[in-house]
């Protein structure tokens, strides 16, 4: 199996051993960045990289993405190289919802006026779950503070929540008005009231912060469905399970399912990290409004009955994060809660955080212990979730001709000790880089002015690998066969 890494400029070649390849050239418009992840995970420990058909193989790190790329413009901006959106680096002070919007539209900026208040999708490209959090404390943040300027919570550590400008269709709590928001001191996404508790939804909770964005919009997905059981988001490059299977699962047995999974004839299935599920979150959608699970209807989600036996909820879904947190950091994994994210409060089941809500469970237990309520909200914790797959079908550089274009021609293939790569012109910058299957980089070369090259391929392991040449936005893949 493989993944795919953006590079930024000139040519970029990547090899990536897989095991099944799906070749295609498109636009992606909503590329997403990596979660950062590159340590292994037991249930319990860090172990070492598993190899394919190991316990708690196809967690986050064997497959690498878009990693982060950031330029500090020395203005009090930061541009993500990966998104293209620019973020304002200082966010201030605490800041109620109706002021944050009042103040995105009055910003001035490193002579910018067209600030904005982001999307959730747009707020949490920027989280990173090399963050640790336990308890109440912050032991390491869930965003680079190389940098953005993170102030710390009060009264504790982790009361750091950021606004987006995305609101929760339904209420949360005791009818709440409630808005999405990205904690990026305790790495959860959560809906928090747009007023204070108890004060009748008259008198503005301020007590979030908010980071201002501008640039072209981002998160928007571009959904096809393939008539054979999967649904391709052209936005993003991914492809996925239209349907779950129904069957609830500890995090070891969903990454199990997923790397055997065998669907429309691919076999490179595997199980989604943090930032790749929460792409499809639909939060314009939720049970108690639509009657749905939030997620787009050409998708289909299994029907649950909450806690209290109440149909009309939907699944907790695993992702293969796992998430550093509380006095064991390596024992939960993050889940999507793609029906209400449920507590129980005053012994009353509500919906707490909002369809939509990123949390973490226990990797593992036993059946009979769970659902438990943990927490000040009562947090329902489930630890057998469901799963839904994904597979990579293209890279995520942005390219609006992609059609019909043949970038490059290999010969020989299969090849032995070097292989010759012929480009369609000569290009000015070229960059070669090679990845094993768990992502990491073997080997990077760098030419200039080259319309053809010897590759020397006389190192690399035997096996099926993919050579992905991309250019000035457009991508094309071949298969490698190396004796």
């Amino acid at each position: 199996m493989f993944s795919l890494l953006k590079l930024k400029s000139g040519l970029i070649i990547v090899i990536m051993l897989c095991t099944a390849c799906a070749i295609s050239a498109q636009v992606i418009t909503y590329p997403i960045v990596d979660t950062g992840v590159h340590q292994f995970y037991s249930n319990t420990a860090i172990i070492s990289a598993p190899v394919e058909g190991a316990a708690f193989y196809g967690q986050d790190a064997c497959y690498q993405g878009n990693e982060t790329n950031y330029t500090d413009n020395g203005d009090g901006t930061i541009t993500d190289n990966v998104t293209g959106l620019m973020w304002q680096k200082d966010m201030g002070d605490r800041i109620s919802y109706n002021n944050a919007l009042i103040k995105a539209d009055t910003l001035t900026l490193a002579g910018y006026t067209d600030w904005r208040m982001p999307s959730i999708k747009e707020l949490y490209s920027l989280i990173i779950f090399t963050g640790q959090s336990s308890g109440e404390n912050v032991v390491s943040p869930y965003i680079n503070t190389n940098y953005f300027i993170q102030p710390p919570g009060s009264p504790r550590p982790i009361d750091a929540q950021t606004w987006s400008a995305t609101k929760y269709l339904s209420l949360t709590m005791n009818g709440d008005s409630t808005v999405f928001g990205v904690n990026f001191l305790d790495g959860r996404i959560k809906g928090y009231p747009q007023y204070t508790p108890g004060t009748n939804n008259t008198v503005p909770n301020a007590n979030l912060f908010a980071r201002m964005v501008r640039g072209n919009s981002y998160g928007i997905n571009d959904f096809v469905d393939n008539d054979n059981g999967t649904i391709t988001d052209n936005a993003t490059g991914l492809m996925w399970q239209q349907s779950d299977d129904g069957v609830e699962r500890d995090w070891q047995n969903s990454l199990l399912y997923a790397e055997t999974l065998t669907l429309a004839g691919f076999d490179d299935w595997r199980l989604p990290n943090a930032k790749e599920l929460q792409s499809i979150v639909d939060y314009t959608r939720c049970p108690d409004i639509t009657q749905s699970a939030a997620i787009n209807p050409l998708f289909s989600t299994t029907s649950i009955n909450d806690p209290n036996g109440n149909p009309g909820q939907y699944p907790y879904f695993w992702t293969s994060t796992t998430h550093l947190d509380g006095p064991n950091p390596y024992t939960p994994a993050v889940y999507i809660a793609f029906g209400e994210a449920q507590g129980r409060m005053n012994n009353v089941l509500l919906d707490v955080h909002g369809a939509g809500a990123q949390r973490s469970d226990p990797k593992t237990g036993n059946p009979a212990d769970y659902p438990q309520y943990v927490g000040p909200q009562g947090d329902v914790r489930y630890v057998f979730n469901y799963t839904r797959c994904v597979r990579t079908v293209t890279s995520t550089l942005n390219h609006d001709e992609t059609e019909g274009i043949k970038l490059f021609d290999i010969y020989p293939n299969p090849v032995r000790d070097k292989c010759t790569i012929t480009l369609d012109k000569t290009y000015k910058s070229i960059n070669i880089s090679i990845y094993n299957v768990k992502g990491a980089l073997l080997k990077q070369t760098e030419l200039i002015n080259k319309s053809s090259f010897n590759l020397d391929t006389s190192n690399l392991p035997s096996g099926l690998f993919l050579l992905k040449v991309t250019t000035d936005g457009y991508s094309e893949s071949s298969k490698v066969v190396k004796f």
